[in-house]
């Protein structure tokens, strides 16, 4: 759950699975063109997007612009379309070099890079494990040795990106990239970068959760407690970056009365335990929906060491004992981009 709104003004209610945006009313901006608002299915989930431009028909040919590119780009990186790019790439023959469109490969070279920095604790080569684990159905139990046995498709054990070209090279049969960890973050740059070609002013997007803000705007996003989404804990102050949360308690499944989350260690093939939630402010939505999966994999204390080593990148930990709270904060939190300032007033009760 997170409540937005103008930062110097009333925050609005919203409420979903981790940041999903679902106004109250419509958002205002500060300036002094026309905006309007859009809403649309994008990646098997809700896209919200407001435009302000210098006349309404401006504002309306830009968010168009805006949801084609994500729309396109969901044509590519999807892998529930049998037909898309990454899709095809996971079914290319075990020890054959594969190269997908400049514009996936590309994507695929940077994503991979990521993998490396943070130590394998987020890897888009995890579909082997999502199927041992059938997160895409409703849930098993995988055995000792079934797990194993995905592992050694899993990463760069199962396939190499290379990290210039993007060309990939499949080592196991069960290998296949999945899009979940920075699909999102993906396509909301895409039409970032789309408004900013075609001029306009202020944007707010939406995708699933995960908000960008752009151009002469902010916003004031709460951050929810991690197993209470209808209590705010934290308010940030979002202008020219993007913002992503990660946890365990929205997206699960229940198996022989046991329930595991969706995000798992691509290391040990296991789920993340439910430790809380972690939010990441970054200025290229791609990071922070990239992050916010690895910070969350490497838990408060290995994620910290890694956010301080990270320029203009802001973490938030919350991790949940029985309700109590624990947050942890890094200082680039309330100083990354110079007008992003942070509340830091925890509300643990």
């Amino acid at each position: 759950m997170t409540c937005i709104g103008l930062c110097s003004g009333t925050r609005l209610l919203l409420g979903a699975a981790l940041l999903l945006m679902a106004p109250t009313r419509a958002l205002s901006y500060q300036g002094t063109g026309e905006s309007v608002r859009r809403t649309t299915v994008v990646m098997g989930t809700t896209a919200r997007i407001e435009v302000e431009a210098g006349g309404r028909g401006a504002a309306l040919a830009a968010s168009e612009a805006a949801l084609r590119a994500m729309v396109q780009l969901e044509r590519e990186i999807s892998t529930w379309d049998a037909h898309s790019q990454l899709s095809l790439l996971g079914h290319a023959p075990v020890g054959q070099v594969t190269t997908a469109t400049p514009e996936v490969a590309g994507l695929l070279a940077e994503v991979a890079r990521w993998a490396d920095r943070t130590g394998g604790a987020f890897h888009p080569v995890v579909g082997a494990l999502i199927d041992a684990w059938d997160l895409r159905g409703s849930g098993r139990h995988p055995s000792s040795a079934e797990v194993q046995e995905a592992l050694s498709a899993t990463g760069d054990r199962g396939a190499w990106i290379e990290r210039e070209s993007g060309a990939l090279i499949r080592y196991r049969e069960g290998a296949w990239i999945d899009a979940g960890g920075f699909g999102k973050g993906a396509a909301l740059r895409t039409a970032r970068d789309t408004l900013a070609a075609r001029g306009v002013r202020s944007a707010i997007i939406d995708l699933g959760g995960q908000l960008v803000v752009f151009g002469d705007t902010a916003v004031s996003v709460s951050v929810a407690h991690p197993s209470d989404r209808a209590r705010a804990v934290m308010s940030l102050c979002i202008a020219d970056a993007s913002v992503a949360t990660s946890g365990q308690r929205e997206r699960n499944v229940v198996v022989d009365g046991q329930r595991f989350g969706h995000i798992l260690d691509p290391r040990m093939g296991q789920p993340v335990p439910p430790w809380g939630s972690v939010t990441v402010v970054a200025r290229d939505p791609l990071v922070a929906d990239i992050l916010s999966t690895a910070f969350f994999v490497l838990g408060p204390q290995a994620g910290m060491m890694l956010a301080d080593s990270l320029a203009d990148v802001g973490v938030l930990f919350l991790q949940d004992s029985d309700g109590a709270l624990t947050p942890a904060m890094n200082p680039r939190m309330a100083q990354i981009l110079g007008r992003t300032q942070v509340n830091s007033t925890i509300n643990t009760h």
